[in-house]
């Protein structure tokens, strides 16, 4: 490659690699790649503390998160109420593992990783009164990611201080509050730092020809499937930055092309298995709708939307939700929609026309819009159009190229006006001091489920699932009418959410309309028969209503979907106690309480079997077990006397 050809293409790309034989490459140029390949002592103590800073910057930043108590849409699925996670040890890792097509305790795609990392914090002390395991770990999670974005940059483009400012842009920014604070979304942060690393070692590889960064880079990226399968598309963005910043492409374009492809077939192999995975237990587990099944003109409608949507929320970030509904309606009479199509326009011929000069805007945007394609909407498994968290990793994508324009301005300052690196520098602590500011005003909402709800439903008024997840924090609240009007807005807007059937079936049985209740429950299964709640609140619906046959169909239904769910163990022992069956009862109250060895209605209902069974001094070691459990239990104080009498008939 001449250096006419390279400086046509991109100066910044071809100050970023290492001479090649033959290339006319001056003194200057020679020293850089020197300083590029092995930085002196000095510059590497300069880098250090520089990230040092930041992270204390960052770390600053975040740290609201340690008082954040509120829980969002599915942190109940993967945390307070997953019985794996609640119950730490091999068995639940080995079911993470093993749960492939279709995981039992999370509805999704496999991710095993995150979820053994949310076991592991469960271990560590947390508790559903007590995040701060938890949010330690994604804010440490978070502060390694900017640590390694800030190495990528810095190894991309040897500038200490252009890499160290774009990182604290990263770490700093407001859309990066909803990943570190949403407990469930330990998936971005622990996928993110996968991909990081991926990336980083294969530069390595790229610059080295080394095997073991190679290797290492595969094995990171299998690591972020595992945790997060919407980091897929990596070996598609190396691809790009083979082009740039990397420029290993040669002058014989098509070899070029297939080796730098060859080169990735392992990791798009990993990539097509996973894939298939994701696609196959998110389909068995949840909701999978594919293009096909979306109405003409819906797939390029939500892409142009989201396009202008992300780059909106990145250089403009004074509002921050963890809901944005679909339009209504999708098409172009909707202001947003019309400007998607009218600014995705303006925007690729832009980029364009600037490909004449760089491709360093063309291919840091092509980096970002294929690493948000999986949530783009292509494939629907969400009832959002987008979302702050899914733009957390695309990021990396436009630092490249700013990183790029700021230490070419840099360098370009070098020995002429400090004063132009003093304002640049300036400028961009502005930026940074805005971004803690909005940060930390987003942090405000995150504080309590109620303040959350209520700021999600200022930007979402229209939004059934907003109104219900309020709905359903007021009533634990106690505040039950203001709770059921948020339940019964959630169905006028939508008669299919089956979740606000299955709460305002639980507030009918509470207030005795047994009837009103099975309606719910019924209601709720006939649109997701796999809500295992429902099956189970069913369950006691029937028991109360003395029905054990459907009591115990409904518990065992209940049972199938979620074998680890020792309150529908606790309704199949029940449903069986009506039916006379004591021997099994005593066996489903047995497995109710190796799964909860704290259950104390199991204990109780385990001393009544044994009773009837005859086998009183077993019933009377449950009863006893009940009452260290719960002193104020008086069926299990007089089930223990009715032992004491040796009197069976009169056993409560």
């Amino acid at each position: 490659m001449t250096r006419r050809q390279t400086s046509s293409r991109d100066h910044a790309a071809r100050r970023t690699v290492p001479p090649q034989s033959g290339s006319p490459l001056d003194e200057r140029e020679r020293t850089w790649h020197a300083r590029l390949a092995t930085p002196d002592a000095r510059e590497r103590l300069r880098v250090a503390i520089g990230l040092a800073v930041v992270l204390v910057v960052v770390g600053a930043a975040h740290r609201p998160v340690f008082t954040a108590g509120a829980l969002s849409f599915d942190d109940g699925l993967y945390i307070t109420t997953n019985p794996l996670v609640q119950r730490p040890g091999w068995t639940s890792v080995w079911r993470f593992l093993t749960e492939v097509s279709a995981p039992s305790t999370v509805r999704g795609y496999y991710q095993p990783l995150t979820m053994i990392s949310l076991m592991l914090d469960q271990a560590a002390g947390g508790r559903p009164d007590f995040f701060y395991p938890f949010h330690r770990t994604n804010w440490l999670l978070h502060l390694a990611n900017t640590t390694l974005v800030i190495l990528l940059l810095y190894r991309l483009f040897a500038c200490g201080p252009a890499a160290l400012l774009t990182g604290l842009l990263f770490g700093l920014h407001p859309l990066t509050v909803e990943p570190v604070a949403w407990l469930a979304e330990r998936k971005t942060l622990l996928g993110t730092f996968f991909a990081l690393l991926s990336l980083l070692t294969y530069v390595r590889y790229a610059r080295s020809g080394r095997v073991t960064p190679w290797i290492v880079s595969c094995v990171a990226y299998a690591l972020g499937l595992l945790a997060k399968p919407t980091v897929t598309p990596l070996p598609m963005a190396m691809l790009l930055m083979d082009i740039w910043p990397l420029a290993r492409m040669d002058g014989h374009r098509r070899a070029s092309v297939w080796r730098l492809v060859r080169e990735k077939i392992p990791l798009l192999l990993i990539g097509v298995a996973s894939g298939i995975v994701t696609l196959v237990s998110q389909a068995r587990t949840a909701s999978l709708i594919p293009p096909t099944d979306h109405p003409p003109g819906f797939v390029p409608l939500v892409i142009c939307h989201n396009i202008v949507f992300y780059l909106i929320k990145i250089f403009w970030p004074v509002t921050a939700s963890a809901f944005h509904p679909f339009p209504a309606p999708l098409n172009l009479s909707h202001p947003m929609v019309l400007a998607g199509v009218i600014g995705t326009g303006l925007l690729l011929s832009a980029l364009v026309l600037l490909s004449r000069w760089t491709v360093a805007p063309l291919i840091g945007w092509l980096i970002f819009f294929i690493l948000v394609l999986p949530t783009m909407g292509i494939i629907g498994f969400t009832i959002v159009i987008a979302a702050d968290k899914y733009a957390y990793f695309p990021l990396v994508g436009l630092l490249l190229p700013a990183t790029a324009a700021l230490s070419r301005l840099w360098n370009a300052c070098a020995g002429r006006s400090r004063l132009r690196r003093g304002l640049v520098g300036v400028l961009l602590l502005f930026v940074a001091g805005q971004e803690w500011r909005l940060t930390a005003r987003t942090y405000e909402h995150w504080q309590d489920t109620e303040r959350l709800t209520r700021y999600m439903l200022t930007h979402a008024p229209a939004a059934d699932a907003v109104h219900y997840a309020r709905g359903v924090c007021l009533i634990e609240r106690g505040r039950k009418a203001e709770g059921t009007s948020h339940l019964q807005e959630a169905l006028r807007l939508n008669p299919a959410n089956w979740m606000a059937h299955t709460e305002l079936g639980a507030l009918a049985r509470q207030a005795g309309e047994l009837d009103r209740a099975v309606a719910h429950y019924q209601t709720a299964l006939q649109i997701d028969p796999q809500h295992v709640p429902a099956w189970n609140n069913l369950a006691s619906v029937r028991l109360q209503q003395g029905r054990y046959e459907e009591a115990l169909s409904a518990s065992d239904e209940a049972l199938r979907l979620r074998p680890e769910h020792h309150t529908a163990h606790l309704n199949r022992g029940l449903a069986l106690m009506g039916l006379h069956r004591y021997e099994e009862a005593r066996s489903a109250f047995e497995a109710a309480l190796r799964l909860k060895p704290d259950y104390t209605r199991a204990w109780e209902e385990l001393g009544h079997a044994l009773h009837r069974l005859g086998r009183l001094d077993e019933a009377a070691a449950a009863y006893r077990r009940a009452l260290r459990l719960d002193t104020n239990s008086q069926q299990a104080r007089a089930g223990l006397e009715a032992v004491r009498r040796g009197a069976t008939a009169t056993m409560p």
